[in-house]
């Protein structure tokens, strides 16, 4: 089962990949710190339907099955793409990978970090202060740089632009790090360092053990790829490090807050907070004045500077052991894995362990529709003392008990490798809390949390367009699993309990009077789940003061601390403008308290501004991306007018003029779409109208539209001619 499924060839310790056209050079971290390397061959492959001579085949063969069975071994990654860009124009159905590392990792069955912890790699973080936004402003300039590694240097580079440049390429190769993070690397920091390195002339050889090429050693960039962020996507451009790993922890938190929801701004001052690693008396400098600072206090910009590094070090120990622990499993890089949805990584270990195994790959099946999981808010409003009940891993127990799996898994691993994924949780849940250490204890918790994400995985890779895939067996899974969350849902309310919403897995709801404190809520849950079919475990999830429910999968949990929890892309989207954002963040808390008067006073007081315009730029404009629609889509034709001379991937923060027009913010005059942006703040109140509906209109009057608004205005402008 380990060949099969988690590889064949086990080599420890491998930190990084890297393929020459027919070689693979592996770096080895010894466990006393030096790396070391090894050269191996390297054959990529293609997978083809029926058989086709190729140029440049060095071996071929039929494997068992149907689907993808000839397999072709080219001489060199040359070779391989000459045979794809043939394949390609011949519209032929095939099966290949453009990474070539990760063509290394499947066809060998090897993975990266294998008997590793997460504090066994060097990590270097880095942050940039500049003084403009854009690294092609006429004043643009990186004027310091901050750097740290988990090793314990710090470093804080001053002085003229092209030295910081050349100094922190030094650093990259005296510190020898295996990943470099930043946060919004990906879209601040290393665009900066190469536009300004290309101004100077300076070489960023960040590469390990300098390869011949100086291109190769030099940061490169990739096509624009997608980060998955559960069912989102955030589009980035890619750098790539010859032997190192490029992590950025923005992305990151995003992913690890997911199924969270514990923060609403992912900027890394606000996750220090959230994540209680911000450092005592950490110094906070408005960005807009940094450069100012500078000059006067240079050494307390140094000190915000060096607490950015600090805390993006923790942060990415917090937030980045999940997707290390997978990269042990699963045949990609570790920079791939941080990005790639779960999806993605289940099938990369279902096609090497069917090559491992000498089987065909099947073709994905076509989509077809099946339900869903069962969602239903039955109360709305403050609720107070609230109890979930949450079902364990619910749909992947289901497929374990019922025997659920893909009618494409020939060989039959599909449900063999998610009991071995689900006995190895628990025994690294088991040994995190027997470890000695905080270190050990920490290594087993970063596993088995890897463990749950690829566990939780595999029902929707069942019901997705990969090559396993079974859409009738994903409908099975979920109609068994709506009857077990209703089930649970009717003895809650059999045994006295109110049941506020249930969500798939689920259940939230306000246990019976004479069930108080945490010992007896917790009992409660356990004798309701005492009616569930053998190997259904229901666990007591949490207990919170109160819910303030809008609707189904929209809500607000607050701890007994006090602490709030946002679920729902209604109370909290960074698409919103930013005085929606704040409307909604103080409206949440003068419900909680129950002060209607502050709350309509708080309403009135952001209309009045937006009569007046006086609420500024900074809170009506929004950020708004670049992309390919943005200049070939009627819909975007306002966007594109105002986004002129920018090119794709690039940001624009816009709004809306008062001739509806959208104009940049740089170019704002005090004329604002007043009417727009107050239908936008009466939008922004109705997302809580279910927890007042009947004191909402008097409290959210509606704002006044077209001629209506119109014969007012003219009505106030009679009466200051008579006035006057």
């Amino acid at each position: 089962m380990e060949r099969a499924l988690f590889g064949a060839d086990l080599t420890p310790r491998i930190v990084a990949v890297e393929t020459d056209d027919t070689q693979a050079t592996l770096f080895v971290r010894a466990e006393s710190g030096a790396t070391g390397i090894l050269l191996v061959p390297f054959r990529p492959f293609v997978l083809l339907r029926e058989r086709r001579e190729l140029p440049g085949v060095e071996t071929s063969e039929t494997l068992e099955g149907v689907g993808y069975n000839y397999l072709v071994r080219f001489s060199g990654w040359r070779a391989y793409l000459e045979g794809r860009r043939i394949l390609r124009e011949e519209r032929r159905d095939f099966l290949s990978y453009g990474s070539a590392a990760k063509q290394f990792l499947i066809g060998t069955g090897s993975t990266l970090f294998r008997d590793m912890a997460f504090g066994d790699i060097r990590r270097m973080q880095i942050d940039i202060e500049t003084t403009a936004l854009s690294p092609h402003a006429p004043d643009a300039q990186i004027f310091l740089i901050a750097a740290s590694d988990n090793l314990g240097h710090e470093e804080i580079l001053v002085g003229e632009e092209r030295d910081l440049l050349e100094h922190l390429t030094r650093l990259v190769g005296e510190w020898d790090p295996d990943v470099i993070e930043g946060h919004n690397l990906y879209g601040f920091d290393l665009p900066w360092i190469r536009a300004r390195a290309q101004v100077h002339g300076v070489s960023l050889l960040w590469g390990r053990e300098r390869p011949q090429s100086e291109a190769r050693a030099a940061i490169s960039v990739g096509q624009e790829r997608n980060c998955a962020i559960g069912a989102n996507t955030r589009p980035f451009l890619p750098h790539y490090i010859w032997g190192r790993h490029i992590v950025d922890t923005l992305f990151q938190t995003q992913r690890f807050d997911l199924a969270r929801g514990e923060i609403s701004s992912y900027g890394l001052k606000e996750c220090a907070v959230s994540y209680h690693i911000a450092e005592p008396n950490r110094v906070y400098l408005d960005r807009a004045e940094i450069t100012e600072i500078y000059r006067t206090d240079p050494a307390r910009v140094r000190e915000y500077a060096l607490g950015d590094v600090r805390e993006t070090r923790r942060l990415a120990e917090v937030v980045c052991p999940t997707e290390f622990y997978q990269t042990q499993m699963v045949p990609d890089t570790y920079q791939s894995v941080a990005v790639t949805g779960s999806g993605e990584k289940i099938n990369s270990i279902f096609v090497r362990a069917y090559l491992q195994s000498g089987y065909a790959i099947p073709r994905q099946q076509a989509p077809e529709a099946y339900g869903g999981g069962y969602t239903e808010m039955r109360v709305a409003g403050i609720i107070p003392r609230i109890v979930k009940a949450d079902v364990e891993s619910l749909y992947p127990s289901i497929m374990l008990t019922r025997g659920i799996s893909s009618a494409s898994d020939t060989l039959g691993l599909f449900l063999p490798m998610l009991r071995e994924l689900t006995d190895r949780r628990l025994k690294a849940k088991a040994m995190a809390k027997r470890a000695p250490d905080g270190r050990r204890a920490a290594y087993w918790d970063g596993l088995q949390g890897s463990y749950k994400l690829l566990i939780n995985s595999f029902y929707g890779y069942l019901g997705a367009p990969f090559y396993f895939n079974d859409y009738a067996a994903a409908g099975q899974v979920t109609e068994i699993g709506q009857g077990i969350v209703k089930g649970i849902a009717a003895e809650i309310e059999a045994r006295g309990g109110r049941v506020i919403e249930i969500d798939t897995d689920g259940v939230y709801f306000q246990p019976p009077s004479d069930v108080e404190g945490a010992d007896a809520e917790e009992a409660f849950v356990g004798t309701v789940g005492e009616s569930l079919p053998e190997g259904i475990r229901l666990a007591f999830d949490g207990r919170y003061a109160v819910m303030l429910s809008l609707k189904a999968k929209n809500y607000i949990l607050v701890n007994y601390d006090g602490k709030k929890i946002f679920r729902g892309s209604s109370l909290r989207s960074r698409a919103d403008e930013r005085f929606g954002r704040r409307f909604l963040t103080e409206a949440v808390d003068l419900l909680l308290a129950d002060d209607r008067v502050a709350l309509a006073a708080l309403y009135q007081s952001l209309f009045d501004a937006i009569e007046s315009r006086t609420l500024g730029i900074e809170q009506i404009a929004r950020r708004e991306r670049v992309t390919d629609k943005t200049f070939h889509s009627e819909a975007k034709r306002r966007s594109a007018q105002a986004m002129t001379g920018l090119k794709v991937g690039e940001y624009a923060t816009l709004y809306q003029r008062e001739d509806k027009s959208l104009a940049a913010a740089n170019e704002y005059a005090h004329d604002e779409d007043v009417e727009y942006y107050q239908t936008k703040l009466y939008k922004f109140a109705q997302r809580l109208e279910a927890a007042i509906p009947d004191d909402f209109e008097r409290l959210f009057p509606k704002p006044l539209t077209g001629a209506r608004r119109k014969a007012k205005e003219d009505s106030r402008h009679q009466m200051n001619l008579f006035e006057l």
